[in-house]
């Protein structure tokens, strides 16, 4: 029994080495890695498109595209999202991509959420929050899901796909926000990934 133990026990620290290793940050130098602000074209309601995964319903509600810095990743296993949404980018662009202002600034994830912390601001908090976002990222299909599984932190990539709106039959739902400028819950892009790189 105890020889089993330690084989199950050395299972999961090799899997657990081999995530790590796979999702280790990237350590980029100092500069603005990505200058640009996220490109985004709302649809009408009568442009928008329903897609049906399962028991949920997408609803497209804008085009949406960047090319921006991760932050940080959190992946979900168990939560009302999981089955659709299994994995949160953190975001930055502009100043917010820069290594030289990111190390004043504490990042971290959890229960859906971005959070940042300063002792002193190495840029205005308005900036912070306009040039950032925890993005709930929907692989459209198989091979989006693997290149998001690969994706490090401090790795710039570019997204391709649309924002939308989740519903669920049993009546619950998440919007997508539509600005770079809130904060908070409901803050949260919501992205139907139909294509990411690392650039």
């Amino acid at each position: 029994m105890r020889r089993l133990v330690l084989i199950l026990l050395a299972i999961v620290v090799v899997f657990g080495a081999i995530h790590w290793w796979h999702q280790r940050p990237a350590r980029p130098g100092p500069g603005v890695l990505a200058p640009d602000v996220p490109v985004q074209v709302d649809l009408d309601a009568d442009q928008g498109t329903r897609l049906v995964r399962g028991d949920v319903v997408l609803t497209t509600r804008a085009h949406f595209s960047m090319t921006a810095r991760v932050l940080a990743r959190e992946d979900y296993e168990f939560d009302d999202l999981a089955p659709i949404v299994p994995t949160d980018l953190a975001m930055g662009w502009g100043r917010m991509s820069d290594t030289s202002v990111l190390k004043s600034i504490e990042i971290s994830q959890s229960g859906r959420f971005y959070y940042w912390h300063v002792e002193q601001f190495p840029i205005p908090e308005g900036e912070i929050v306009a040039s950032s976002a925890n993005m709930h990222m929907i692989p459209a299909d198989d091979g989006v899901k693997r290149a998001l599984a690969r994706v490090r932190p401090g790795q710039v990539v570019h997204v391709e796909g649309f924002l939308v709106d989740i519903n669920r039959r049993d009546g619950r739902w998440w919007h997508t926000s539509l600005t770079r400028t809130d904060s908070g819950a409901g803050a949260c892009e919501i992205i139907y990934v139909e294509s990411i790189s690392v650039q």
